[in-house]
């Protein structure tokens, strides 16, 4: 234990204790009482320095008092055999006397004095080790009275955060339902999509549907937003784009009205969100003739590739759905041969992050495209889609997903 006395012992009753104590040199770095430990021992430092520390249940040491010459430690171990309350430990070569309690006990019968002066050292030392425990049980009362408060804040937000997560988890459920289950299979022409939403929900769509006996309409797009207020949006569109593919085979007339939907229900900041629009590609497909004709309203352009050939960029100027009224939209076709595959995506899939923050890109989505493709004599849409969805994975890594993935592939057989 510490000494409380800064100004060490009275030098005439040094003088008694060196009568009957051991004197020894310790190194630096030496324990001469350990915490915890019971011992018998009283000491007096003669010359050099140590420290007295207590070792805090949180495992680190609290440093309580350094010691010099003349400055006793230890009292209470001639009293009883209560266990160490500190480690003293020297900090240079220190020379201290050392009186066990079987000295101490015969010396209190010459010098009833000696008896006292320990007596009142100790009675100092428990005061101070109290007012130490005072303060401590004062310091953990306000930092459970903090932490209480961090876990009722936490626990709110849990519930907060719960009950975000399972809105979106119906959110999410919903939208799975409003995308085809199956798409539509038609002879030698055949639809493979794959989707893979960067949240809960997210803002892209795709769809396949036939218009007639011999037409299908075919889309993607993508709201410029994302979790539950894109999914809304997205739903809207969809079922806007459904309804008017239902009066025109015309990709461009129906984008239109889908646009003039769009604005009537809020868009151009009244209502649906200032900032949400809709990027979309609408074809529609002759199917006796494979004429493709073919609308892009600000969505990326799909690529073409045709066996022996390089490949195509599908022209189309053509402005974003649903915010600005003017629309600026161009119908263009090309017609479809067997061998061929026409792949629609969303910039999620060029803009795909791996763990270098380097984007996955048009040059190998095309890359990954042609190997399958020209491996067979006839287009596997299947095997093709595999193979994009297996190199983007492999170029993302763990790298984190912050957009949508949506592929929509044609083959042609």
């Amino acid at each position: 234990m510490q000494s409380t006395d800064d100004r060490g012992i009275d030098p005439q009753l040094l003088d008694i204790l060196r009568g009957i104590a051991d004197i020894q040199t310790y190194a630096p770095g030496t324990e001469l009482t350990r915490q915890g430990e019971s011992e018998h021992t009283f000491y007096v430092i003669e010359s050099g320095s140590a420290i007295v520390l207590r070792r805090l249940e949180g495992g680190e040491d609290q440093l309580l008092n350094t010691l010099g010459p003349r400055q006793p430690f230890g009292e209470l171990a001639l009293l009883d055999d209560s266990p160490r309350l500190a480690t003293v430990r020297t900090v240079t070569e220190t020379t201290v006397l050392e009186i066990t309690a079987d000295r101490f006990r015969e010396a209190i019968h010459m010098n009833p004095e000696l008896a006292l002066l320990v007596t009142r050292r100790v009675l100092a030392n428990l005061r101070k080790l109290d007012q130490l425990a005072i303060q401590d049980l004062h310091d953990k009362n306000a930092q459970l009275q903090s932490a209480y408060l961090e876990l009722q804040r936490a626990q709110a937000e849990l519930i907060e955060k719960q009950r975000l997560e399972r809105e979106l988890e119906l959110a999410a459920e919903m939208q799975r339902n409003l995308l085809p289950a199956e798409l539509p299979t038609f002879e030698h022409y055949h639809f493979v999509s794959y989707i893979a939403p960067a949240r809960y929900v997210g803002g892209d769509l795709y769809d396949v549907r036939q218009i007639d006996t011999d037409h299908v309409g075919f889309l993607i797009a993508d709201v410029a937003d994302k979790g539950l207020h894109a999914a809304l949006v997205m739903a809207v569109t969809r079922t806007l784009f459904f309804q008017e593919s239902m009066r025109s085979t015309s990709p461009a007339e129906v984008a239109r009205k889908v646009h003039e939907g769009l604005l009537a229900l809020g868009g151009s900041g009244r209502g649906y969100g200032k900032d949400a629009f809709v990027t979309a590609f609408y074809g529609v497909l002759h199917l006796p003739s494979g004429r493709l004709t073919y609308v892009r309203a600000g969505q990326e352009r799909p690529v073409l590739l045709r066996k022996g050939e390089a490949p195509i960029l599908l022209d189309g100027v053509g402005r974003f759905l649903g915010m600005l009224e003017e629309l600026i939209l161009k119908e263009n076709s090309t017609v479809l041969s067997p061998g061929d595959c026409l792949l629609l995506y969303s910039d999620g899939i060029t803009d795909a992050m791996n763990e270098r923050e380097t984007p996955f890109g048009l040059d190998r989505l095309i890359e990954a495209m042609i190997s399958p493709c020209e491996s067979s004599a006839h287009a596997d849409g299947e095997a093709i889609m595999n193979c994009l969805v297996n190199e983007i994975d492999l170029w993302r890594g763990h790298a984190a997903v912050f957009d949508d993935l949506t592929m929509l592939l044609l083959s042609v057989t």
